[in-house]
């Protein structure tokens, strides 16, 4: 409850940014509305289209039981589990070594492998990824990071907006249009930042819950953590590039999180990860003896 309290503040925080940038620079009432109504639209248009968006941006290709039987029967494995319907399965090709879930809810979701992780994975530690990615999928974190991720790209379109007029459009200083100027100057230097910090966050918070999720399917953290150091490792000489905006899908990131502790990274540390399994594997134990 504290992780979803969390972040449902959050995601409120990147719409309120949406709608003070918005009236900021456009000013009054006027441009309040049209701040709300952004926020409403970057909504609606990721609850409907977002699992498409990511899907593309990595080049997924759905696969039949026919084409990948062993990934599809542990799909529906862990699906019926998890009590949840089977989501879509696909594919990204390529070496690299990631998985991603996406999808609004569990009756439109779908998981997506690379070939990559297929490769280096033995079956219970795929088995933990993919828990892992169910887990994104009950929890709605798909639909979560794809709003987190829309609303940040919506701010960071409209900061780059607002510098090409300033850079273009001569700077104009008419009080007719009712723009804050400091609100102005703050929209193009801060908001991308604090819309990404915000985006990161969300995506940080919702790791643990997965990881923790996949374990109690699996019965097996020891397995994810080892899937994790060996993605880990893998990622940082083949990482999976792609839009940044959809980095916090992704199972792993390659990128270091040390930086301004971890302000800019889109997943928690792998060592606090595994500390986290090994922990919950120790709970596990007690309490099945």
């Amino acid at each position: 409850m504290g992780n979803q309290f969390k972040t449902l503040v959050l995601l409120a925080s990147l719409s309120g940014l949406l709608i003070a940038i918005s009236y900021w620079v456009i000013g009054g009432s006027t441009g309040l509305i049209i701040g709300i109504g952004l926020a409403a639209v970057t909504n609606l248009f990721s609850w409907y289209q977002s699992d498409k968006i990511a899907l593309a941006v990595y080049r997924a290709q759905p696969v039949s039981e026919a084409q990948a039987p062993g990934l599809y029967r542990m799909v529906k494995k862990l699906s019926d589990r998890a009590n949840i319907p089977m989501p879509a399965v696909y594919i990204v090709p390529g070496q690299t070594a990631n998985a991603f879930a996406t999808g609004r809810d569990p009756e439109h979701a779908a998981v997506a492998v690379t070939e990559g992780i297929l490769q280096i994975l033995p079956e219970d530690e795929l088995e933990g990824v993919i828990a892992h990615e169910l887990t994104h999928i009950i929890n709605r974190d798909t639909l979560t990071q794809a709003v987190a991720a829309t609303i940040a790209g919506a701010i960071s379109f409209l900061a780059q907006m607002v510098s090409y007029s300033l850079w273009f459009g001569g700077g104009s200083r008419d009080n007719d249009r009712g723009g804050n100027p400091l609100g102005v100057l703050l929209t193009v230097l801060l908001a991308p930042l604090a819309a990404t910090i915000i985006q990161l966050a969300i995506s940080r918070t919702r790791e643990f819950s997965a990881d923790a999720g996949s374990a109690r399917l699996t019965g097996n953290p020891r397995a994810l953590a080892r899937a994790l150091q060996r993605l880990e490792l893998t990622a940082k000489q083949l990482p999976l590039n792609a839009n940044p905006a959809f980095e916090p899908l992704l199972i792993i990131n390659p990128i270091s999180g040390q930086f301004l502790g971890n302000l800019f990274s889109s997943h928690p540390s792998t060592d606090a990860r595994v500390e986290q399994l090994l922990k919950l594997e120790q709970q596990l134990a007690t309490t099945t003896y």
